[in-house]
This record gives structure tokens, sequence and C-alpha cells, in this order.
């Protein structure tokens, strides 16, 4: 439902569609139900935090794609461009976290 109210608002209004989407709604409702299985406040710490680390590298995702279609690519080819660079971008986010002792 979520992801079908973030395309309708989205044909309406790009922008306001952007703002929904950018919401931790996942992230939140992800919680809630860590929690009610497990309410463990070491646990939810650490998913919290490590939720934060993961979002860092896809964020220039959101670059990439639109860089990439005002160029003229498709969208296709530029969302893929995007996916790559997030999976590579996480690789090197956990190689980083783990020299610095984050536990990703």
């Amino acid at each position: 439902m979520i992801i079908a109210a973030i395309a309708d608002i989205g044909k309406r209004a790009p922008t306001m569609g952007a703002l929904v989407a950018s919401l931790p709604l996942v992230s939140v409702l992800g919680m809630i139900f860590l929690w009610h299985a497990r309410p463990d406040a070491g646990a939810m710490a650490a998913h919290a935090e490590a939720t934060f680390w993961y979002v860092l590298p896809s964020l220039p995702m959101f670059l990439l794609i639109p860089l990439m279609l005002r160029h003229g690519l498709g969208f296709w080819p530029s969302l893929v461009a995007g996916c790559v660079l997030t999976v590579v971008l996480y690789v090197a986010m956990v190689r980083i976290a783990a020299r610095w002792g984050l536990n990703l």
C-alpha cells in the first residue's frame, strides 16, 4: 500500500511523492515489529544504528539516476546503474565500518 500511495502521489506531485518516499516508514515499521517480537533495547539500538550506516551508501543513487536521465540515458539503464552503485557502496561501507570497529 505504501508503494502504491507513493506512486499515486508522485503522479500528481513528484516532489511530494519524493518526500513521502524519503520517510523512513519501512524502518519505523520494522523497528515496531522487531520490538514487538523481541523487546531488547540493545538489539534495537544496534538495529537503528546499522540502519543509519546502511542509508548513507544508498544516497548517491538518488543523485546518479537524475544525472543520467538528464543526460539522455533511459530509465532502466539509469536505475540499474544506481542499484549497482549502491551495492558497490554497501560493500565499501561494510569494509570501512569493520576498520572503524563498527559491527554491521
